[in-house]
């Protein structure tokens, strides 16, 4: 099987763009308010990466995966594209540690795709429960990036990423930053935002960070029953 260099999104526009897709070999974060596509996007790429005859290992920090979903964006191809998917649910952070921690047992030549959706869900969790251990939960959050980082590099595959946000009240007007911004973005090697517009079924995408010397760009998509598309 011939090396997976990258996942396609499945918007032709990005992926040209990105000269064919998700990187493999780094990590990706995507990251937007409630609505705007994150967990779609992830879906479909998991179902671009089974195509490409890839598996995916899919870890769902915050209960959103929805068969439901995967099976309208899959279409006729569902049950091929579900057996290649590794779903993995965990549901504290000492749990995302153990994940993270034992992520190489199940990583093998077939696969080209690994997923942590939501990734600071449960960290934030922690945190609200536990503030006084704040820096040790940051220090631990760091490291699971920096082993996610690693085992991108190591094994040849692409770490796909979301993230909650919130608030900067400094800014006017207020803007938003994926949760745990610093430690996130300085591991992502690709970064997109992903922004309502005034119709709901339109979202926009900023591509703020790239593996190239790219410029950042903007890209206006449309998510529909199938998935994200071009506008």
């Amino acid at each position: 099987m011939n090396m997976l260099r990258t996942i396609p999104i499945g918007c032709r526009a990005v992926d040209d763009y990105l000269k064919g897709g998700i990187p493999s070999g780094s990590v990706t974060l995507v990251y937007g308010e409630p609505e705007t596509g994150k967990t779609t996007l992830l879906m479909q790429c998991a179902v671009n990466c089974s195509k490409q005859g890839y598996k995916t290992l899919f870890a769902d920090c915050d209960g959103t995966f929805s068969v439901q979903r995967l099976s309208q964006i899959a279409s006729n191809e569902f049950e091929r594209i579900a057996e290649s998917i590794v779903l993995m649910k965990p549901t504290t952070f000492r749990e995302q540690t153990t994940v993270i921690d034992q992520l190489t047992d199940y990583i093998t030549n077939n696969v080209g795709l690994i997923v942590f959706d939501t990734f600071t869900s449960l960290y934030r969790l922690r945190i609200s429960e536990s503030p006084a251990k704040t820096f040790e939960l940051n220090r631990e959050l760091n490291r699971q990036l920096a082993e996610l980082a690693q085992t991108a590099i190591t094994h040849k595959v692409a770490v796909l990423i979301s993230s909650q946000v919130h608030s900067v009240l400094n800014d006017v007007p207020a803007s938003v930053e994926p949760v745990a911004t610093r430690v996130l973005k300085f591991w992502a090697d690709t970064i997109m935002a992903l922004k309502p517009t005034g119709d709901p079924k339109t979202i926009r995408l900023d591509l703020e960070k790239k593996p190239f010397k790219l410029p950042p760009k903007t890209f206006d998509l449309r998510i529909r029953g199938t998935g994200i598309c071009e506008h």
